[in-house]
């Protein structure tokens, strides 16, 4: 458990006098913190220091140590984050999702709470190539909720998706035999507006609600995307494999034997820039890549008909 005996004028949480050094950003809180659970210095159901311990040790304002705090709650690691009690351990670490040490997860479990994280920022900046966005706008109901609960409240937010345009003989879902389907490809339009439509009016209604300024700009892409990516602050890029399958489907009681990929069981990596040279150069040519896409060769997308 954690010493209470120890003056925090004088002393870290773990125990060392403090050092001085520059004031850390919250996720180099979360970080070191991350560390301290993952190696056992803190344990399973332990509880922590107090904000005002952790905001003392890191040289830090207590909304820094909050914002990491939530962070490490959204991966599972810590419970009963809140302004009052110190928090806890996770009695079950098994369960922690996220974290640069963590091995890629499916897109369903992995995206959610890197989403929750990025909105901890004031500045919340998120670019997306993707095949319908569903993904997306089902992680974005994790921050959704923690912004109507009170816990999050960016300034900004800014959302770029690239999808492909309805115009083109998409490379995937198509019929097995390879001729173009007019009933795939067009429920394939209807999945990829409804969700880009969902996505942006949950987003643009934190304009009324919250008072966030909110911007939501589509472009189409006049390729199918093989891989999908999601670059977050502009400090972490998740990128995932598109894997095809051949599966059958039932049309008009007819069944139809196709190509498509699920690509929210697709499994997500997370690359994030820092000290490790190969993670930060990924993230920079990710989002060079995005910026490409995006000034050439993208065109405008409106999400009807």
């Amino acid at each position: 458990m954690y010493r209470s005996d120890v003056d925090p004028e004088h002393a870290s949480v773990t125990g060392r006098k403090r050092s001085q050094r520059p004031q850390r950003t919250h996720r180099e809180v979360a970080e070191e913190l991350r560390a301290r659970i993952r190696s056992g210095a803190l344990r399973p159901g332990e509880r922590m220091p107090t904000q005002a311990q952790l905001a003392h040790e890191f040289g830090v304002e207590r909304g820094a140590v909050r914002r990491a705090l939530r962070i490490l709650q959204s991966e599972r690691l810590l419970t009963n984050v809140s302004k009052g009690a110190p928090a806890t351990v996770a009695a079950d670490l098994t369960r922690a999702l996220t974290g640069p040490e963590a091995p890629p997860l499916p897109t369903t479990v992995a995206l959610a709470p890197r989403i929750a994280e990025a909105f901890a920022a004031e500045h919340v900046e998120i670019d997306a190539v993707c095949l319908t966005s569903i993904s997306l706008t089902l992680a974005i109901g994790e921050p959704l909720r923690q912004i109507h609960a009170g816990r999050l409240k960016p300034a900004k937010v800014d959302v770029r998706v690239l999808l492909p345009s309805r115009d083109i003989d998409l490379a995937f879902p198509v019929p097995v035999e390879g001729r173009r389907d007019d009933w795939v490809h067009e429920r394939w339009v209807a999945m990829r507006n409804a969700q880009g439509q969902v996505l942006e009016h949950n987003l643009l209604a934190l304009r009324a609600t919250h008072g966030i300024d909110v911007q939501v700009t589509f472009r189409a892409l006049p390729f199918t995307p093989p891989v999908k990516l999601y670059l977050l602050n502009g400090a972490e890029a998740l990128f995932a494999y598109y894997t095809l399958a051949r599966r059958e489907t039932e049309i008009d009681h007819e069944h139809l034997e196709m190509y498509d990929a699920q690509g929210t069981r697709s499994m997500l990596f997370s690359f994030r820039q820092g000290p490790g040279l190969r993670d930060t150069t990924f993230v920079e040519q990710s989002h060079l890549w995005f910026n490409a896409l995006w000034e050439t060769i993208s065109s405008k997308l409106v999400l009807t008909g």
